[in-house]
């Protein structure tokens, strides 16, 4: 038996009446498992076993009656429209669709124009990272929500669900923490400074574990595991971020009863992470009061800040706010909540594209995986020729920094503000960055 994470509505539907039996292969070996649908990419069965855990018998070598069962469960299961749960999994993002089992993982890593075996670097940073898992769920020592939301998204990202065998209790676990921290603050603010008068921390806390809450709420439609509470977390979540904005359609902090103040909000650092949260609140099809506007402001928000350049932000690469940082994110934000902005989002491609030709990526000299972090999302949704350019070069340097232990060695910045000195923080945004070509894929 291999590990397995949880298969797609393209490959597999489940039974909510299936049964357990006895498989045999050609060696006469028996194991005890209730058969969950078909994995028609690998040619394998998936199958539950009495332990619960999620495992792949390949057909090939199985009996001759159990190929006989398995063609025929398939093919019920494929027709079981009216059995309840059997096509749960048809409101799925096209987006998640990729992530979900090793094949299409590696397939969509090898689309990308990279070569090396991205899975088992994911694998490793996971397993670390879920080494580092604080007892009450969170990850870190500070800014706890922020570094639960980027891990989160880590397992996420890999297809990993409540339900998975070897992650499932570990997302469970960070889930309830932000629940919990949720219950106890203010308009369910989702961070450890949620108060005014602690600087700004909790406007970036906020959006980042809003998007994992999201995440979560989508994937969980693949299983059976009750989540109480998490819709309404991630609805208050969003309201939050709707009600803060601005009217120039960024967030800011300094607010009187919370850090949040919607009156200073105007800079594109603080609001890229909210883009990401309100594309998250979108993928769910949750109807949440003015997110389509809260959207819509965004969009205005980061059209006026683009410069003649192409970039956004300001044209001094010596101010914090500057062009070279930022615009990945976005021009990611235009394309996640508008579309039709593709136009002026090529603008800001290009900008990128000519900066990392004359200022190439290196781990050693300009390691500024803030930046980078941004500048992948926005080339995963550029086209792909774009793409593979720009995956090609920076994903393989990401991998090559990994530790041993499945940490990740600490680069050079030539940008203080796009450093990543936190092991759990750096962790993340390689990780995230590594499971990019399936995690955004089209």
């Amino acid at each position: 038996m291999k590990r397995l994470l949880p298969l797609l509505a393209v490959v597999m539907l489940t039974s909510a009446n299936a049964e357990m039996r006895f498989w045999t292969n050609l060696n006469g070996q028996l194991v005890e498992a209730e058969m969950l649908g078909v994995n028609a990419t690998a040619r394998t069965v998936q199958v539950r076993l009495k332990n619960g855990q999620v495992a792949e018998l390949p057909i090939a070598e199985l009996s001759q009656p159990d190929r006989e069962f398995a063609k025929t469960e398939w093919a019920r299961l494929q027709t079981a429209d009216s059995t309840p749960g059997a096509n749960k999994f048809v409101s799925l993002p096209r987006s998640f669709a990729a992530r979900f089992t090793a094949a299409t993982r590696r397939q969509k890593t090898l689309e990308s124009g990279v070569t090396v075996d991205l899975e088992p670097v994911v694998i490793r940073a996971l397993d670390w990272l879920k080494s580092k898992q604080n007892l009450d769920g969170s990850w870190g020592s500070a800014d706890k929500a922020a570094m639960t939301g980027f891990a989160l998204q880590c397992f996420l990202g890999h297809g990993e669900t409540p339900e998975s065998a070897d992650y499932g209790q570990t997302i469970v676990k960070a889930l309830l923490y932000l629940i919990e921290l949720a219950k106890k603050n203010p308009r369910g603010m989702l961070a450890e400074k949620w108060e005014t008068g602690g600087g700004g921390a909790g406007t970036y806390e906020h959006p980042i574990a809003t998007v994992a809450m999201g995440e979560v709420y989508v994937s969980a439609r693949l299983g059976s595991r009750s989540l109480p509470g998490l819709r309404e977390c991630f609805v208050k979540a969003v309201t939050l971020i709707i009600e803060q904005q601005s009217d120039k359609g960024s967030w800011g902090y300094g607010g009187k009863e919370i850090v949040y103040n919607p009156q200073t909000g105007n800079d594109l650092s603080v609001a890229n992470w909210h883009y990401l949260a309100l594309h998250a609140a979108k993928r769910t099809h949750l109807k949440i009061d003015g997110l389509e506007n809260a959207c819509q402001k965004a969009v205005n928000g980061i059209l006026a800040k683009q410069t003649k350049d192409g970039g956004f932000g300001v044209s001094d690469r010596d101010r914090h706010y500057n062009q070279w940082s930022l615009t990945g994110g976005a021009t990611a934000g235009l394309l996640l909540l508008d579309a039709a902005q593709a136009p002026t989002a090529t603008k800001g491609l290009k900008f990128l594209s000519d900066f990392l030709q004359a200022e190439p990526p290196d781990w050693n000299t300009n390691c500024n995986l803030y930046c980078w972090h941004g500048y992948t999302h926005a080339f995963r949704l550029a086209p792909e020729a774009d793409w593979k350019n720009y995956a090609s070069k920076v994903l393989p340097i990401v991998a090559a920094a990994q530790d041993t232990d499945g940490s990740f060695k600490r680069g050079t910045a030539n940008y203080p503000a796009g450093d990543a000195s936190n092991d759990i923080y750096r962790a993340c945004l390689c990780t995230l960055i590594l499971e990019s070509p399936y995690r955004f894929a089209r």
